[in-house]
């Protein structure tokens, strides 16, 4: 980790911490080089959904360092610790990545169910456009059979009768 006061590459952990119900841990770092401490947090990176923004409804990444600024920003004047912060700040991100999680494993089942009924429409579509060929066909051999006996009837009349 570097040092952000003196941006020396090598500094020194000086006390870790478990917080947000073990979501995130919490490190004081020292810097050899400065002498100066600063603290630092850790957390898994989680697949997170893309946000709407309200000015003109474009979509960007969820930005959890917008989150931290914004608590921090409103809370600023008020009592609350850092770490309460930053355990709020885990829960709605975690809050967050559940529920995107649980809107796209519902929207891949639907999707499986969507493509599963197109399929079966398909086959019914088949069977329908089969049965109609098969009717057609039935119906040309017909047409054939009496364009054929409307000649031959033609035929015998004028052979037979005498139309004068």
């Amino acid at each position: 980790m570097h040092c952000p006061y003196c941006g020396f590459s090598d500094t020194k952990v000086i006390d870790s911490r478990l917080i947000a119900e073990g979501q995130q841990i919490r490190r004081r770092r020292e810097c050899p080089s400065c002498n100066e401490r600063f603290t630092t947090f850790e957390t898994a990176e989680l697949l997170m959904p893309r946000v709407i923004k309200q000015k003109n409804n474009s979509r960007e990444p969820f930005d959890e360092h917008k989150l931290r600024e914004g608590l921090y920003r409103s809370l600023e004047k008020r009592p609350v610790g850092e770490e309460e912060i930053e355990t709020r700040r885990v829960e709605v991100s975690s809050q967050l990545a559940e529920l995107h999680s649980r809107v796209t494993t519902n929207t891949k089942e639907i999707m499986s169910a969507a493509a599963s009924q197109h399929a079966e429409q398909n086959k019914e579509i088949q069977k329908l456009h089969n049965e109609i060929n098969l009717r057609i066909g039935v119906l040309e051999k017909w047409r054939h059979v009496l364009i054929g006996g409307s000649i031959v009837i033609g035929f015998l009349l004028h052979k037979f009768i005498d139309f004068t």
